[in-house]
């Protein structure tokens, strides 16, 4: 598992890609820090601003917006992932 760049899975509840996403990273041994927005407006206001999408969950890897469950699952497929977590 790279052991470089922090990973930051933004999720809400109940959130069906959310959990995917976390099975995901779990799976492949990634670590990541999750942050639940579900009851927090100013959260969610501050990611629509850091990552311009409002959807759930959002996956921020060092300063970079990754994306929703999709891009995770395309970045994972392509093994981009590993190479933006060990950069």
């Amino acid at each position: 598992m790279p052991d470089g760049r922090t990973l930051i899975l933004y999720t809400t509840e109940p959130c069906g890609f959310c959990r995917q996403a976390k099975a995901l990273l779990e799976t492949r041994g990634f670590s990541y820090e999750e942050v639940n927005l579900a009851k927090d407006p100013v959260g969610r206001a501050a990611l629509v601003a850091r990552t311009g999408q409002m959807t759930f969950p959002q996956l921020v890897i060092g300063d970079r917006a990754i994306g929703g469950f999709r891009e995770l699952l395309e970045a994972e497929r392509d093994g981009v992932l590993d190479e933006l977590l060990a950069a």
